[in-house]
């Protein structure tokens, strides 16, 4: 009987923990950006040879560089974010899509040789419910990793990018 007790306790324990566990990354999710963020969207592009490669670049314009933007989530992935600082400053996160994507398979009689095929990557547990017009962005303060949303991407015309480069150049 007192065995039972103890492991009922144990349960209920496990329990708490878990449902704690689950609103850690809610409350971390900031409510503004810690940068004034311009217009933000999305560019799919395809490369113009075939297996050449294909993808999604999520544009982040910023109006000031006081902190360092560091990943992001959108669409069921998670990349890190590039700083270009042109004319206008903005982050680039590029996701790349599988079609398109050149795909090596070694078959072969000697397991040596095939034990060279690359492992098709797991998906990441994404730890946020998104819209297909949605992404979070996450950055550091100090030794913390917070996050913050950005709503209503805009989905600019696809880039097809050309086979070859004109010629004469």
């Amino acid at each position: 009987m007192k065995s039972l007790k103890q492991i009922s306790f144990l349960m209920v324990m496990i329990i708490l923990m878990v449902s704690f566990s689950q609103c850690s990354t809610a409350q971390k999710l900031q409510k503004k950006p810690p940068v004034k963020i311009g217009e933000t969207y999305a560019q799919k592009w395809v490369a113009g040879i075939q297996e050449g490669g294909s993808g999604i670049n999520v544009f982040i314009p910023v109006k000031d560089t006081a902190v360092t933007l560091d990943s992001i989530y959108f669409r069921n992935q998670k990349v890190n974010l590039e700083f270009n600082n042109g004319d206008q400053a903005f982050y680039i996160g590029r996701f790349k899509i599988d079609f398109n994507q050149k795909q090596d398979i070694i078959l072969s009689s000697d397991m040596k040789e095939e034990a060279k095929n690359v492992l098709p990557k797991l998906k990441e547990e994404m730890p946020f419910e998104l819209k297909d017009d949605e992404c979070i962005i996450t950055y550091r303060k100090g030794s913390q990793t917070l996050y913050f949303k950005i709503s209503n991407i805009k989905i600019k015309q696809p880039l097809h990018y050309p086979s070859a480069p004109p010629k004469g150049q």
